[in-house]
């Protein structure tokens, strides 16, 4: 007698990739009712890949206008999260980005995103070389260097909003699951399965954040996001004076013949004590197509350049790097896209399966968390995210 087939475990939704946009997801489709799994590769929310770090930027200047008002209909979106879940996680300590005013830079450019601020009548403060020097302690700057400070612009405490986030879900009803590899996607036209290395699991839906591993479940199904994979240094330095503190800062400068040469750093983070203070390289070097077998480490190269962009202009900083590491990021091979969010092309249910991936993303997680729930449960978006779809 044949043993009966045990079924196939169903959700509404599944979302691939426990990172900060997975969790963001998870949480708003949670909380709506729908029966939401997540399937993380990793040990948990603390995981190696975008969301890897204790802190990010927190800024509002873009030299897109959309990408202003963007963040600034997120940030409410924080407030609701940190009410939720009773911690602060968004700290405006001042945001002020500084150099060659007309380099443009996967960043932007600064007298681009001074107009923006202009036009969006949102406050900033210009500054010389100078100014810059006395009022926030560095020094050698070249003396035509100018920019402004934004005081709404401030430090992200990443892993207490990935912990918030996994919290928040769980107690709206999501099941995380962690150590689960997705080997992939088969949609249908009337729901997905979703292959993991020991099951097999039925979604309605399906939402993939899994920033630079998206090509492997994409892939396959004919989509392949064009985006260029890179492993960055960071580090952090010692503060020798404890009564002096930096915003979040964007040194933007002309390239030289071995990097882009530009950098930028953080304060003290309020959540923390301590006199680490994170300073890195934002240098777009060796590209790559998918993320690399193994990671090595820090990029001796971007190390070096660090510490002496730290000698020679934070005097309030010991130049000896302390805790260096890497993380991964993907970036579109076009800077003005920015992102990738939103449905597959349609064709044999493709478009069932969904996206984020890419680009600089950390500040608009509750925004891509409630639109990715939006578009999987609703099809549709109370926000303008259009322009980014695969």
């Amino acid at each position: 007698m044949t043993a009966p087939r045990t079924p196939h475990p169903s959700y509404d939704l599944v979302v691939v990739g426990g990172g900060a946009v997975g969790l963001s997801t998870a949480w708003y489709a949670a909380r709506r009712g729908a029966s939401v799994l997540v399937l993380e590769s990793t040990d948990g929310p603390e995981n190696t890949g975008s969301s890897a770090g204790a802190e990010r930027q927190w800024r509002v200047q873009y030299s897109q206008r959309d990408l202003t008002e963007l963040t600034v209909r997120a940030l409410p979106l924080w407030r609701g999260i940190e009410e939720a879940c009773g911690r602060r996680l968004v700290h405006h300590t001042g945001s002020l980005w500084f150099g060659e005013t007309k380099e443009s830079t996967n960043e932007g450019q600064i007298a681009a995103a001074a107009q923006v601020l202009d036009d969006a009548g949102l406050p900033y403060e210009w500054l010389t070389a100078a100014a810059i020097e006395e009022r926030f302690g560095f020094t050698g700057l070249p003396a035509h260097y100018e920019g402004f400070h934004q005081p709404d612009g401030g430090v992200v405490d990443v892993r207490g909003t990935l912990w918030s986030l996994a919290h928040l879900a769980r107690s709206a009803g999501a099941r995380i699951h962690t150590g689960r590899r997705v080997l992939a996607l088969e949609p249908h036209p009337e729901r997905v399965e979703v292959v993991t290395d020991d099951a097999r699991i039925t979604a309605g839906k399906v939402v993939v954040t899994a920033g630079p591993w998206t090509n492997e479940l994409t892939g396959p199904l004919g989509v392949r996001l064009d985006v260029e994979v890179y492993e960055m240094a960071t580090a952090y330095f010692r503060l020798r004076d404890p009564a002096r503190d930096l915003p979040t800062w964007f040194a933007f400068q002309t390239p030289t013949d071995t990097d882009s040469n530009l950098f930028y750093g953080f304060g003290v983070n309020p959540w923390s004590p301590g006199r680490l203070v994170r300073v890195a390289p934002d240098f777009e070097s060796d590209p790559a197509t998918e993320p690399p077998a193994s990671r090595p480490g820090p990029d001796p190269h971007q190390l070096r350049r660090t510490a002496d962009f730290v000698a020679r202009h934070l005097p309030m900083l010991d130049p000896e790097p302390v805790q260096p590491g890497s993380c991964l990021i993907a970036l579109p091979r076009d800077h003005e896209r920015q992102f990738y969010l939103g449905a597959l092309p349609p064709g044999g249910g493709r478009d069932r399966v969904l996206v984020h991936a890419a680009g600089w993303a950390f500040k608009f997680v509750p925004v891509f968390g409630s639109a990715l729930a939006g578009l999987a449960l609703d099809g549709s978006t109370e926000y303008p995210l259009g322009r980014f779809r695969p």
